[in-house]
């Protein structure tokens, strides 16, 4: 993933100017934006993935025998242990050596980071209503032809089920399509780094809880797993021709499939919801 690729866009309100100074003040702050993509472009290509390290320090916690899968303008991604653990630490955190050697940007990480908290802010905001706080307004009586938005939903509300064939009649019941999440949840980089991105996150979780049931089809090579759901694993990933991770299928109530994204893609819950979206209206 690129530093451009990160970059969440967040509408500003522009001071009141006649229209050739707002021309020339956007045209400083991209020439801004884009000569800080570049530097961090410039820093992250030189740096290899499969690196090894025999420590990695960030903030209190000490890694050993580290293995380097990719680094971001805020994040390095790794395995440690050799192999047996997985974890990301964010540059800031790293000592003045790691960071000049993964080309830390202060300026581009926090920009990053500003426009993402940003972004969960406009979000949370869109699911806020007055009446929440202060009471019903006592002009007149609701206006019922607008519905409300959904409550938000955090990831940790959501429950991600084992059982496909309970789903489906769960599905059924409740006229919801079902997404099959098949997934090595202790060894793939890129499913762990899909799942922090993406289904972790409130927007997911929210739009999860009103149009999905989830299934959990998992391949770990640590976590314990008894034979049947072994079993029923293997004959799920052989029913829908699985086989990398992560893979993600979604199928209507009676398990036929609709649509299915293949491997990590970027974008965000966003993108993901609306591949989604797409593959219904197929």
């Amino acid at each position: 993933m690129t530093v451009l690729d990160s970059l969440v866009p967040v509408r500003r309100r522009m001071p009141h100017l006649n229209l050739g100074k707002q021309v020339a003040v956007k045209a400083g702050m991209n020439l801004r934006l884009t000569m800080l993509i570049a530097l961090g472009l410039l820093g992250a290509v030189s740096v290899r993935a499969d690196e090894q390290l025999p420590v990695l320090q960030a903030g209190t916690d000490t890694y050993s025998n580290v293995t380097v899968l990719s680094v971001s303008a805020t994040d390095v991604y790794f395995t440690y242990n050799h192999g047996k653990g997985m974890a990301n630490a964010k540059l800031k955190n790293l000592g003045p050596d790691l960071q000049k050697h993964f080309h830390y940007n202060p300026a581009i990480a926090s920009t990053l980071e500003q426009k993402q908290a940003m972004a969960n802010v406009a979000y949370r905001a869109a699911d806020y209503q007055p009446a929440d706080i202060y009471g019903p307004a006592a002009t007149g009586p609701p206006d019922e032809s607008r519905p409300r938005p959904p409550a938000v939903v955090h990831a940790s509300d959501l429950t991600w089920s084992t059982d496909f064939a309970q789903i489906l009649a769960q599905a059924r019941a409740e006229n919801k399509l079902v997404l099959l999440h098949f997934t090595g949840s202790d060894w793939c980089p890129w499913c762990i780094r899909f799942d922090q991105e993406v289904l972790d996150t409130d927007q997911f979780a929210t739009y999860a809880r009103n149009k999905l049931e989830l299934v959990l089809v998992d391949f770990p090579h640590s976590k314990p797993q008894d034979d049947a759901l072994k079993a029923a694993n293997q004959a799920l990933a052989k029913k829908y021709n699985v086989d990398g991770y992560p893979t993600f299928v979604l199928v209507n109530s009676a398990g036929n499939e609709l649509g299915r994204q293949v491997g990590y893609r970027g974008g965000g819950p966003s993108a993901f919801i609306s591949e989604l979206d797409g593959f219904n209206r197929q």
